[in-house]
């Protein structure tokens, strides 16, 4: 990854003074637009500039906040920004850390989406999705082995694996049943058998000392970050007015079978179902958007991956153009306001995908915060991840077989397909390629065999 270095403001014998809310914001900004490469890279980044570089939280203390939005549903990320935002400034704090995050990503997917849907049956843009087809599909086999080698260090967790690509490919069960059987399996199995059951997606302890820090080891916890349970109950019913508002409005306005609550509901158990990034909700998003509502083709699906893959933020954002598709097909506010419908329904979807999460870390933090400790919640979460490694699987090969054999089974595999997936898979695996250099390369791939090959 590039270094990226947006500011030093300390040496490295004194701690940091005290850090003004409107730098900060200018931080979370930055960030939000820079933040390309997944939840890992991310992470890095954010450990990079908080911990070594500005050192506004020390290590252990951001290894300590990760590992609680590691247990949680949704993107750990900018669930990890929303945290420290929290931690350093209170709500709004929290609240500007993670809508920067996350907003510079859905301007500009909103923007793409607009392009994709004005030209996408142009021959440049097809020729562009020819070749970025087959990267996607390596992409999701990549993610498959990466949370596969970190999640399955024995063989009930692979049990589990296997256990839950059959359920889904075999058997087509819903993503949240196999969610639910997944966790009441590591429940059990952490009461009866809890060394198969420890958490595995650990980031280790804190060996390093980066010099004093703004929030150190020792730093009493703040003032607004103490448990109290007339707080608990204030964050409760905020969020829950911020859910129930708007989707009462949209139910009052439009009824409860139109699009836009159907995707607001839909997309608020897919934001609690998010454990294991992305990756694993995919599935679950691809059953309801494509195959129970017709919010979208499985091939825009696979499109809009793409597209979400090359903007900054978290992947769980291609969510929005999960929306936009379905608010433009579906014509919500008629045939003359096509874009003005899909980029309500981005607006909409994002909304209800993404408040939990925060809800999730200002009703947790103070909890966290006075604990201090492990948390002992990990073995259900280490079973659920062991079976998303089965269902990312399932996606691969369902993104595959409409790559390879985009005509069915019965007609002749694509060849120009195939070799460009083998090219990404390469890229990915061996040369340990970026992300949006593999998807630029199979894009210019794809254009020139679809026009100066075929």
């Amino acid at each position: 990854m590039t270094e990226i270095r947006l500011q030093v403001e300390t040496s490295a014998t004194s701690a940091p003074y005290s850090v003004r809310f409107w730098q900060a914001f200018t931080f979370w900004l930055k960030l939000g637009l820079i933040s390309f490469g997944g939840p890992a890279g991310q992470i890095s980044i954010m450990h990079q500039e908080l911990v070594e570089n500005r050192r506004w939280i020390s290590e252990r203390r951001f290894l300590h906040a990760l590992n609680y939005c590691m247990l949680l549903p949704g993107p750990e990320a900018q669930q990890l920004a929303t945290y420290i935002g929290w931690l350093m400034h209170g709500t709004w704090g929290g609240v500007v850390a993670g809508t920067l995050f996350i907003l510079p990503s859905l301007l500009i997917l909103i923007a793409l989406s607009c392009i994709y849907f004005a030209f996408g049956e142009t021959q440049l843009v097809a020729g562009l999705f020819f070749g970025i087809k087959p990267a996607v599909t390596a992409i999701v086999v990549q993610a498959a082995h990466r949370i596969g080698t970190r999640a399955l260090k024995n063989n009930w967790l692979w049990g589990i694996a296997v256990a839950s690509f059959t359920a889904i490919f075999a058997a087509n069960l819903p993503f949240p049943l196999i969610v639910l059987f997944a966790a009441m399996t590591g429940y059990i199995g952490g009461r009866f058998a809890p060394h198969h059951f420890k958490n595995g997606g650990g980031h280790g302890q804190a060996d390093k000392n980066y010099g004093p820090s703004l929030i150190d080891d020792d730093t009493p916890t703040p003032e607004h970050a103490r448990f109290r349970w007339p707080s608990l109950l204030q964050v409760a019913l905020v969020g829950a007015a911020l859910w129930l508002v708007p989707m009462g409005l949209l139910v009052f306005i439009y009824g409860w079978s139109h699009t836009l609550p159907q995707m607001g509901w839909f997309f608020t158990k897919a934001a609690l179902l998010t454990f294991g990034g992305a990756y694993a909700v995919l599935p679950y998003v691809y059953q309801g958007a494509v195959a129970q509502f017709g919010w979208l083709t499985s091939t825009q699906m696979m499109d809009g991956l793409a597209l979400g893959e090359t903007t900054p933020g978290p992947l769980i954002i291609v969510v929005a153009f999960v929306g936009f598709a379905g608010g433009y097909v579906k014509t919500i506010f008629g045939s003359d306001a096509l874009f003005l419908g899909g980029v309500v329904a981005a607006i909409v979807v994002t909304w209800f995908t993404f408040l939990p999460s925060f809800l999730f870390i200002l009703a947790g933090g103070p909890f966290v915060e006075s604990t201090r400790n492990d948390l002992n919640f990990t073995a259900p979460l280490t079973a659920i991840t062991a079976a998303v490694v089965g269902v990312i699987l399932n996606l691969a090969l369902f993104f595959g077989y409409h790559v390879l054999w985009p005509n069915g089974f019965g007609a002749s595999i694509d060849w120009a397909s195939g070799l460009i997936m083998l090219g990404a898979v390469i890229a990915l695996f061996k040369f340990k390629c970026n992300v949006i250099h593999v998807i630029v390369a199979c894009a210019s791939m794809g254009f020139i065999l679809k026009f100066s090959v075929l």
